[in-house]
């Protein structure tokens, strides 16, 4: 099982037909020496709200820690779902929507 911290994060709602899924989507920056990166979990499974963190459980087993005040995305995150973004719309039967803070404490 892996641990995750990103930087800034969202969650994300991938609809495709009938299926649902939430994403948490993670942002890490790179600093001088290194380039940003980010990941996608697996499929939220299980929310957890302790003091300012949110703890997203995956389908793989992995556990995201988010800071409240990390909400947010990157530019490099902005321009990867953009790019996602566009894809969904060219199929057209597939759609993405980013979640507000209240929508995920509802699940």
């Amino acid at each position: 099982m892996s641990e995750y911290c990103p930087d800034r994060w969202i969650v994300l709602e991938f609809t495709n037909g009938e299926t649902v899924t939430r994403k948490m989507f993670g942002g890490w920056y790179g600093g001088y020496t290194g380039g940003d990166s980010w990941k996608l979990n697996s499929g939220i499974t299980g929310v957890r709200i302790k003091d300012d963190v949110y703890e997203f459980d995956g389908y793989s087993g992995s556990t995201y820690y988010c800071h409240l005040n990390n909400y947010g995305m990157s530019g490099f995150q902005m321009g990867i779902l953009s790019g996602w973004m566009k894809q969904a719309e060219q199929r057209g039967d597939f759609k993405i929507r980013e979640l507000c803070l209240a929508d995920i404490v509802a699940f």
